[in-house]
């Protein structure tokens, strides 16, 4: 089947342009600039081949006035992911039908190596989650919690199956924690096949302390997750774990980035031409610690970890994305639901499970900051699908609109107006942390692989469409 996107205006990395977009089966066979000046450059022979184009195809699309995107790119997701004696509430079959509702046609999912499992045991538990239930294409990393010989002897068994990004986490002792001598082994061992470690960074023990601390004197709310997890042990453990990945010659990717202080170690190992790259989330741009203070329980939606931080910390991270110190935005999709998961905090805030809804909203919510001129269209795209796919071996499968890449194809309408609420959204979750919250901006339809899943604001898509993805290594390594 041939698809023409007609009339839209495509944006890259590079700029916009002009064009129409032909797809034929699951790729984009060629981009059709519509001025005959720009055509050579666009790969494609100007309005008479144009026409021609569309006299031929099975469908055309009209995009007029709507822009023509790469699918984004999340790579940062939990979906059914085992915490605090519950799950994340998104299957992979919920979350991956929400995450293309908001434009997102990848998803780069984590699976959780349990203490005394090993690495294979668990990538084939995540198969089994996964496979056949997705609405959109999905990969993996690996998230190591169990330093040993056989766990660094599978990291390159895990690289063979696909799986070439590990996790590990500063954070949550006696869960995930990794002390810096592990570290420090698992990134000697990802540093000899040129695998990136992906770090949570935070001083877990310190935290640990201050928590012990606020509930012994009563202070119990779930503002508290948030003042007992200052951003500077974030900037702490950003530093410590720069300085393994240092030491290791490894690759580093900080996860969740959410403080000036982390950012501002980011940015001082980038100039001197470290590999360390660092993802921001949207709740950090658009949320603050005044949303975990809110009354009556509501501030429970708000937890994750690291935390919301004071609104000062907002600008830096905008700043972050315009200058490239922060190179990806991703969500942390960690969603519990509030009433029965997130209750189980209720007189002890280190009980709320920790984690937030978000896969759907992300791209809307970077086009609001393109409306508010904190981000220029390109880099919209850059950060949300070119970047992500450049970072973790999916490129130019991946992440670009161009002849030979998959038609993973966004239309998205910047005039309609939308307003974010849990009794709209598709996730599998019983509230929404932007809640009544108006953007300009919307998915008219998403093309996974050349087909439909949002086809002009109706699901059009099925469960088992999404294929696993082999990634390749990270494609910025100098």
């Amino acid at each position: 089947m041939t698809i023409l996107i007609s009339g839209g205006t495509v944006v890259t990395v590079s700029g916009t342009l002009d064009a129409d977009v032909l797809v034929a089966g699951e790729k984009i066979a060629a981009v059709l600039a519509r001025e005959v000046t720009g055509a050579a450059e666009a790969g494609g022979t100007g309005g008479a081949t144009e026409s021609a184009a569309a006299q031929a195809a099975d469908q055309v699309i009209d995009a007029t006035g709507k822009y023509v995107l790469p699918g984004g790119i999340d790579v940062h997701t939990h979906m059914e992911m085992p915490f605090g004696g519950t799950f994340s509430v998104d299957t992979f079959e919920t979350g991956t039908r929400a995450a293309a509702w908001g434009g997102t046609t990848t998803i780069v999912d984590f699976a959780v190596q349990a203490k005394g499992t090993t690495l294979l045991a668990t990538l084939d538990k995540w198969h089994a989650k996964a496979d056949g239930n997705c609405a959109i294409d999905y990969g993996f990393h690996m998230i190591v919690s169990d330093v040993n010989d056989t766990t660094l002897k599978e990291m390159d068994a895990c690289i063979g199956a696909g799986v070439n990004s590990f996790k590990m986490f500063m954070a949550y002792p006696g869960v995930f924690y990794a002390t810096d001598g592990e570290i420090l082994l698992a990134m000697q061992q990802a540093a000899r096949s040129g695998a990136t470690v992906m770090m949570h960074a935070e001083n877990g023990i310190a935290i640990d302390q201050l928590v012990a601390q606020a509930l012994a004197s009563g202070r119990t709310d779930p503002v508290e997750h948030g003042l007992t997890r200052p951003p500077e042990l974030e900037g702490e453990a950003t530093s410590r774990a720069i300085t393994l990945a240092q030491v290791a010659s490894c690759p580093l990717y900080i996860v969740h980035l959410s403080a000036r202080q982390a950012l501002a170690a980011v940015a001082e190992a980038r100039d001197n031409g470290q590999n360390v790259f660092a993802e921001t989330c949207p709740q950090y741009l658009f949320l603050s610690l005044d949303d975990l203070a809110r009354p009556d329980f509501e501030g429970a939606k708000f937890v994750a970890s690291p935390p919301l931080r004071s609104q000062e910390h907002q600008d830096s991270l905008w700043r972050g994305l315009r200058s490239n110190d922060l190179s990806v935005v991703s969500t942390d999709h960690c969603p519990f639901c509030f009433k029965d998961q997130k209750e189980l905090g209720r007189g002890d805030f280190s009980k709320i499970p920790n984690g937030m809804p978000g896969v759907e909203h992300r791209m809307d919510l970077l086009h609001a900051g393109v409306v508010a001129g904190q981000l220029s269209l390109p880099r919209w795209v850059e950060v949300a699908s070119t970047t992500p796919a450049r970072m973790f071996g999916l490129y130019p499968r991946k992440g670009v609109i161009a002849a030979g890449s998959d038609a993973d194809i966004v239309i998205y309408d910047p005039q309609a107006r939308q307003t974010l609420s849990a009794a709209t959204h598709h996730m599998n979750v019983d509230y929404s942390a932007y809640e009544g919250m108006e953007l300009t901006g919307k998915v008219v339809t998403t093309l996974s692989r050349g087909r439909p899943v949002i086809d002009e604001g109706t699901y059009a898509g099925s469960a088992g469409h999404g294929e696993f993805l082999v990634r390749g290594l990270n494609q910025y390594l100098q």
